[in-house]
Formats: structure tokens, sequence, C-alpha cells
């Protein structure tokens, strides 16, 4: 076969072919794609790292703006409670001083009706000590039949009592 026999013959020189054309390709390839793909990644790379920086810048953005906020919060907060402890310190002390009014009007009271009760207490004594003599002469003379005087007998309750 004649085709098998010149295989051999134009070989060499397809060979040769071959390696200038896939050197061509390497070559075209190497000086004109690799660029183009390298400067296409370098790009993406670049979108990607300012992505993440951006995306970073945000983060601490809105950590910060939460610290702010947890800081207001927590100030409002002190505040409220001082001023409740304010208002509460204001209605003890006009409480207190409602309750010493109160004290005081009721103890002025206490001691109008103890010295009322004290007089009622001695004018009741009185009387009694007064109807007391008055049975006991009557008593003695009805018994013994002896006159005592009123201020005998009047001696004698007060010294029973």
């Amino acid at each position: 076969m004649p085709q098998i026999s010149q295989l051999m013959e134009v070989y060499g020189s397809q060979f040769f072919w071959l390696l200038i054309v896939i050197g061509i390709i390497y070559f075209g390839i190497a000086k004109n794609m690799v660029p183009k793909i390298s400067k296409t990644v370098d790009d993406r790379q670049k979108r990607i790292s300012d992505d993440l920086a951006a995306a970073q810048a945000g983060q601490d953005k809105a950590e910060q703006i939460e610290a702010d906020y947890r800081v207001s919060i927590n100030n409002a907060r002190a505040d409220a409670v001082g001023k409740v402890s304010d208002a509460k310190a204001k209605i003890a002390k006009k409480n207190e001083a409602a309750i010493k009014r109160a004290d005081t009007a009721i103890a002025k009271k206490a001691d109008e009706a103890d010295a009322a009760l004290k007089e009622a207490q001695s004018k009741a004594l009185k009387e009694i000590e007064a109807v007391a003599a008055d049975a006991a002469q009557a008593i003695v003379k009805t018994v013994s039949g002896a006159k005592v005087t009123a201020t005998d007998a009047k001696k004698a309750v007060k010294a029973a009592f």
C-alpha cells in the first residue's frame, strides 16, 4: 500500500508542521489569552476583596450603631430609675410630713381626750365620794343611831378609797 509507505516519508515534515502550529497556538494563547484571563481573574478578585471590605465596614458600622443604641438605652434606663427614685423620695417626704401632721393632730386630740377623761374621772370620784359619805352617814345613823358629821363621813370614805 502506497499510503503506508508514504507515511514514513511524510512523517518528519508533518511532525515539523505540527510542532510549528502547536507553538503558534501556544504563543498566541500565552501572549493574547493569558493576559486577558489574568486580568479578568485579578478584577474579579479585586471586586471580591472590595465587597468583603465593604461588608466588613458595614458590619463594623452596624456593631457601632448597636453599641451606641445599647449605651443610650442603658442611659435612658438609668435616667428613668433616677427619676422614679426622686419621685419616690419626694412622695415619701410629702407622706412623711402628712403623717407627722396627722400624728401631731392625733396626739393633740388624745391629750385633750385624756385631760377630759381625767377631769370626768375626778368629777365622778368626787360625786361618788359625796354620795358614799351621805350614804355612810345615813347608814351609821340608821344602824347605830349615832350622829356622824359630814366631814367625818368624808374622811372615812376617803380613807376607804
